[in-house]
């Protein structure tokens, strides 16, 4: 069984052409009756396929590297220019969460201001999980280095933590349109 050792979009140096390249394709062998790929093979742009063995992961760039600014994330409030009428079960009247994800004030997560009118505490606690999402995406990471490195001495219960840690952080970090796939059939 094997897992795949790089995701899409990475950056990578492969060791039998001598160049750097993105991993374009992320390509599982698949058995049919096992859970996991036989062989994951990587697609880089050069004309073959290539194993992880062949390939050299840039140290620079960690999964929660991939995005630079991930302490900044922060909540802002924006002026509901639709609404200008004092509504008493709004938390913060007049106004809606924005989470700025960009150094530049001007990329995140905004919700349309007729969707917030319709459940004000709903999208107030989105906002906050998506402020908390890099640091809980830590934790996880953590828990899952943890659990690989001592699993021998951990709990049960401290060790199905850490395997669910480690599925959820595959599953934030798979780009596959079978993962995509299971997204949304878990969604449902």
């Amino acid at each position: 069984m094997a897992k795949a050792a790089f995701h899409k979009n990475q950056k990578v140096f492969v060791k039998p052409v001598g160049t750097w390249a993105i991993v374009e394709h992320v390509l599982p062998q698949w058995v049919k009756g096992l859970d996991e790929p036989l062989k994951v093979h990587y697609d880089v742009g050069l004309g073959r396929e290539f194993s992880a063995s062949e390939l050299v992961g840039d140290k620079s760039e960690g999964p929660l590297d991939e995005v630079a600014d991930l302490d900044n994330w922060r909540i802002t409030r924006a002026r509901n220019r639709w609404n200008e009428s004092e509504v008493p079960d709004h938390p913060f009247p007049g106004t809606y969460p924005v989470v700025i994800t960009d150094d530049k004030n001007w990329g995140g997560w905004r919700v349309p201001s007729a969707e917030y009118d319709r459940d004000p505490q709903k999208i107030e606690f989105q906002a906050r999980i998506i402020h908390a999402a890099p640091q809980l995406m830590r934790i996880a990471k953590a828990l899952a280095h943890f659990g690989a490195n001592h699993s021998d001495d951990m709990a049960a219960e401290l060790i199905d933590l850490a395997k669910k840690s480690t599925a959820l952080l595959r599953r934030i970090h798979e780009t596959s349109a079978t993962g995509e796939t299971h997204q949304i059939q878990a969604a449902e």
